[in-house]
């Protein structure tokens, strides 16, 4: 028989997190029959959720209360929608067997909050979630080139291919160089690999012009990492409430 321990550094009691499986008391650890401490399931998930602490911005406030049944979602097409639900309702097994989503369309479409949408359900599933806009993920990679103290390129770079989500927001706004090529294969290449899971957006569905943004190698591999969602219609934000 397992008994539920707290670790040595775990909170206890009433306020402890409840394990997301439902086997020990949130600690991380389960006290076998022979009074030795087991990491419970779970705990690959605790370590990897702090790991991906300070990583990208989080949750964005603006997104915090995105859901299927409120604007700009609910206005969606069905047609759309319903792979997207499909997703999140097998959010830990899509993750697990590294499946993603890529959503294209023009601005207003609700690109992003389809991703955000995602996002938060992986983070509700507890699962590591990293989100980044691209030129915004670009500019913390040159940072660490240019810095002598805080996290290195190469760590950074484990941490963004080993967290169990990657949301990558308005991919092809960069400037097209080959430098910015090469950053976004290796990380895309290195999360293919390894079968984890991506969430893209970017404001075109033209190959043939996401080729000659990002490279032919890198859009190889997010069409076989990532069903395509292409949304379209008018701006959602100037239609109003």
């Amino acid at each position: 028989m397992l008994r539920s321990v707290p670790g040595p550094d775990e909170p206890d009691g009433p306020g402890s997190p409840a394990c997301v499986l439902g086997i020990c008391d949130g600690s991380g650890w389960i006290l076998r029959e022979d009074n030795m401490a087991q990491a419970c399931r779970c705990r690959e998930g605790m370590i990897g959720r702090a790991q991906s602490k300070g990583m990208g911005t989080g949750i964005p406030k603006r997104f915090r209360g995105v859901s299927f049944d409120r604007k700009p979602i609910v206005d969606l097409d069905p047609f759309v929608l319903r792979p997207v639900r499909t997703y999140v309702e097998r959010i830990s097994k899509n993750l697990e067997e590294g499946r993603g989503l890529w959503f294209m369309g023009d601005v207003g479409t609700g690109k992003t909050s389809l991703a955000m949408l995602v996002a938060k359900e992986a983070e509700r599933a507890s699962h590591s979630i990293a989100i980044y806009s691209v030129p915004r993920l670009l500019s913390e990679i040159r940072d660490t080139y240019d810095r002598d103290t805080g996290p290195s390129y190469m760590s950074l770079f484990r941490r963004l291919c080993s967290v169990d989500l990657l949301l990558l927001d308005d991919l092809g706004t960069e400037t097209r160089t080959d430098w910015v090529q090469e950053q976004l294969y290796s990380i895309i290449n290195e999360r293919w690999q390894d079968q984890r899971s991506i969430i893209v957006t970017s404001n075109t569905a033209d190959r043939d012009q996401l080729k000659e943004q990002f490279g032919a190698r890198t859009v190889s591999r997010l069409t076989e990492m990532s069903d395509a969602l292409p949304l379209m219609g008018p701006d959602l934000r100037e239609a109003g409430p």
